[in-house]
């Protein structure tokens, strides 16, 4: 047994709560490693994409709008949903044009993580997208979207002013300036 089975919880049982257009709330009855029962809620998202996009003067596409949960405008990188069977690129190059009008001719995949394992199962892989091509904005009926540039040194100094509150924005920044720029 390797040390990751020693800490995996068996699933025992499983109901669904909510099933909605966005996600899904399932209570799972575990077993833990010690014998024990209890249960998870669990939210269900089908997965994100987040994209750090470079104009040809190296500033970083971001986007600024009102977000309901957190009830105030943040700073963010575009990103969305991807739809059942998406290839993660091309949701990658359909948001970042539907959200900013920009279209990328090089786009590179970097890494992948949790918003919030400890609830939720939603996976986020964030891309680099260069050589933008500027297009129109087709943003979803719902959405009301300004986007802004910035240079990357900008986009630090708000992560450090607490500007960006956004997780998939400050990972995405941070990123950026500790491993490519």
């Amino acid at each position: 047994m390797n040390r990751e089975d020693s800490l995996e919880e068996k699933i025992l049982s499983s109901v669904y709560i909510y099933q909605g257009k966005i996600i899904n709330l399932r209570q799972d009855k575990v077993k833990l490693p010690d014998g024990r029962e209890t249960l998870r809620e669990i939210v269900e998202h089908p997965g994100a994409v987040v994209i750090l996009a470079l104009t040809d003067k190296k500033e970083i596409v971001m986007i600024r709008q009102f977000r309901k949960p957190a009830d105030e405008v943040l700073w963010e990188l575009p990103a969305g949903k991807v739809e059942p069977g998406e290839d993660l690129v091309k949701c990658a190059k359909r948001e970042l044009e539907e959200e900013t009008g920009y279209y990328p001719r090089k786009i590179k995949k970097l890494i992948t993580f949790f918003s919030t394992p400890g609830f939720c199962n939603e996976k986020l892989t964030l891309f680099l997208a260069e050589d933008l091509e500027k297009k129109n904005k087709n943003e979803d009926a719902d959405e009301f979207i300004e986007v802004e540039l910035i240079k990357p040194n900008e986009s630090l100094k708000l992560v450090e002013e607490n500007i960006i509150k956004d997780a998939k924005t400050i990972i995405g920044i941070l990123y950026f300036v500790s491993c490519i720029s």
